[in-house]
């Protein structure tokens, strides 16, 4: 039977993490399905976890004014969901919805937060790897919305 440790050890957001740290962020993990089309997450409500993914994919989307909601990025497996969790006030920067069957693992983002102040060690490689993702995502937004902004031809 496979556990939720060994789900998190084998994910590519999480390798070389030490196992004693893949060990304590197990125990708040869950597995967490999404069918195609459910709203993961709405942009600007309360951010309480965050969300490895095995499998599918999932559109992160901003609303824009007068457009209604935009599509900023496609992640799929071996992605990581959700950074908002980590920064007050602990609000979604963007919306997320499953493009297909979606195959995850939620992670309790409270409890991690306690793990990262207990260990500042286990406290600063998370937030290298998820300020990583961050920069990322911020990028895509740039380039999407200069793509929905450019002039017309």
């Amino acid at each position: 039977m496979t556990t939720t440790y060994d789900l998190l050890v084998t994910h590519p957001f999480l390798a070389g993490l030490p196992t004693e740290h893949v060990e304590r962020l197990s125990r708040w993990a869950s597995p967490a399905p999404f069918s195609a089309g459910t709203r993961i997450f709405e942009e600007n409500d309360r951010a309480d976890r965050f969300w490895l993914i095995r499998g599918g994919s999932v559109h992160l989307d901003i609303r824009v004014p007068g457009r209604g909601d935009a599509v900023i990025e496609t992640i799929g497996a071996g992605t990581v969901l959700g950074w908002s969790w980590m920064f007050p006030p602990f609000r979604w920067h963007f919306g997320a919805v499953a493009v297909d069957q979606v195959r995850s693992i939620a992670i309790d983002g409270a409890a991690v937060r306690s793990l990262l102040d207990a260990d500042p060690g286990f406290g600063y490689e998370l937030t290298k790897r998820f300020m990583a993702v961050v920069v990322e995502r911020m990028q895509a937004t740039r380039i999407r919305l200069l793509d929905l902004y450019k002039a017309p031809a």
